[in-house]
């Protein structure tokens, strides 16, 4: 989607939009289009019984007296309360309007729009960053869709915005980084896979990224014992991928880590799923995705921080070498784990890849990113990720990120009870507990494998990666969960 700023009129022949505040108060530019058009817009919105509710949108279609394919006018709700999350739901809503419709650009008027809770051209650079995200699409496999289908929107030219360009260069690497996220949750099983999920990330050392992997070879010497027992019944070689990138000139001397579980595909293992849905397993590797997009935002923008991403890469498969109920593994921590389920089986990946990262970076700061329970879709449904953390102040400050972002968070409590549950009578510990509490004990068996003093959040986006619903910025599928919100907490706290 190109985005352009400063035009002082649309293009004739294409769509325009106007905004009006609650009980349908129209903007300037509104006005003005009314009065060109006989009041063919007030009557419009009393018609269609609009009352300018947030992005709520009415549409007039070929209006006589204007050169625009078509006319819309768009809500901003109360005055004093549109803020960027509302002007980011806004284009959302525009870019699903139009995105299949025909039109190939839009313009968006802005004059004389006031009393919003930001400036108008913060408003207008979320409003760009909105529609880009909603206009996101993946059809690379679709070699018959309908002409009607495809997407033929192109172009938002956005007028009377003020210095919106400015605070667009800020936001506009996040669009490709979120796509870049969508891409690789997206993408099936036999595309992206632990090698391949390399291969897609090694683009990132054009930008200034350092990679580094380690093959199965490597990860054994190492001692990863609970990670390589996950992929040991999979054909698919797994992989540890370290993404590191340092925009401080070697000035910072430790590190922020983001850690994501890399499942490539997930059956279950011996504890196979039920075959009802299990194609949506492609994405368990959306923390991993999560991850690599983060760190695509940091490196675009040139972030002045440094920071590690870590991603374990797996597919768990149920051969004949496969990792069995009642195995017990030893961890590269030195710890046993007898594993109860081969389901649980991100906690394995995480936990050697969360103690080779703090023997190789010696971190402050842990945060890692999983689709690891269905039990955090039971207590939070796909509103929330369930954050839990050993650090008040590291919790706030993931929670101020994502109510920032969108990609907002709910603290879960941890604790010594907890804890108890994962307790095993022939090793260190179990990988599971019982049904109760089962995102926390997830996060408790995590939690035994950061250092003392490091402080660590663990982030549980089982229900946030992907959607079976559309969604104000994402279309069904894929949401990029994480990017925005790694990124803006990198900004709120290392770039302060």
């Amino acid at each position: 989607m190109r985005i352009e700023f400063g035009v002082t009129s649309h293009t004739p022949g294409s769509a325009l939009v106007v905004f009006a505040a609650k009980d349908a108060v129209l903007s300037g530019a509104a006005q003005a289009l009314d009065a060109a058009l006989g009041g063919a817009v007030v009557n419009a919105v009393k018609t269609a019984r609009f009352e300018g509710d947030a992005a709520q949108i009415v549409e007039l279609l070929a209006p006589a007296g204007t050169d625009a394919s078509r006319v819309l006018v768009v809500g901003t709700g109360k005055p004093g309360l549109a803020d960027a999350a509302m002007f980011e739901r806004i284009g959302g809503g525009i870019a699903a309007r139009l995105l299949a419709s025909g039109e190939t650009k839009v313009t968006v008027d802005f004059g004389g729009v006031s009393d919003l809770a930001v400036d108008t051209p913060k408003a207008a650079a979320h409003l760009a960053l909105g529609a880009s995200l909603r206009a996101w699409r993946f059809d690379k496999y679709r070699t018959k869709l309908p002409e009607k289908q495809k997407p033929t929107l192109t172009e938002i030219a956005i007028a009377n915005a003020g210095s919106a360009g400015q605070e667009w260069a800020r936001l506009e690497p996040l669009v490709e980084a979120v796509g870049f996220t969508r891409s690789l949750v997206t993408e099936p099983a036999n595309v992206i896979y632990p090698e391949s999920f390399v291969e897609r990330c090694r683009s990132l050392a054009d930008l200034g990224v350092k990679i580094e992997v380690l093959d199965e070879k490597e990860m054994a010497q190492a001692g990863m014992g609970a990670l390589l027992g996950v992929a040991q019944g999979s054909a698919r070689p797994p992989r540890l991928l370290m993404m590191e990138w340092d925009g401080t000139n070697g000035k910072a001397k430790t590190s922020t880590v983001f850690v994501g579980k890399g499942v490539t595909f997930d059956t279950g293992g011996i504890s196979i799923k039920p075959a009802a849905g299990m194609e949506d397993m492609k994405w368990d590797m959306g923390g991993a995705g999560a991850v690599a997009g983060a760190m695509k935002a940091l490196a675009l923008r040139r972030a002045k921080a440094r920071v590690v991403g870590i991603c374990g890469l797996v597919e768990n498969m149920p051969d004949g070498n496969a990792q069995r109920p009642g195995d017990v593994v030893t961890t590269m921590s030195g710890q046993t784990v007898e594993v109860i389920n081969t389901d649980a089986e991100g906690r394995l990946v995480l936990c050697d890849a969360i103690t080779w990262v703090q023997k190789r970076f010696n971190p402050e700061v842990i945060v890692d990113l999983a689709t690891l329970t269905g039990a955090i879709i039971i207590s939070l449904g796909h509103e929330y990720a369930g954050l839990f953390s050993n650090s008040d102040e590291l919790a706030k400050q993931l929670v101020t990120a994502g109510i920032a972002t969108g990609d907002k968070l709910w603290r879960f409590p941890l604790g010594s009870a907890y804890d108890k549950m994962i307790d095993s009578p022939i090793a260190d510990m179990k990988n599971v507990g019982p049904r109760d509490g089962g995102s926390i004990t997830a996060a408790q068996f995590i939690g035994r494998f950061v250092n003392d003093g490091v402080k660590w959040a663990h982030l549980d986006i089982a229900g946030m990666a992907w959607s079976a619903k559309a969604g104000a910025t994402w279309e069904k599928g894929a949401t990029g969960y994480g990017v925005r919100l790694l990124d803006r907490f990198v900004e709120d706290t290392l770039e302060a």
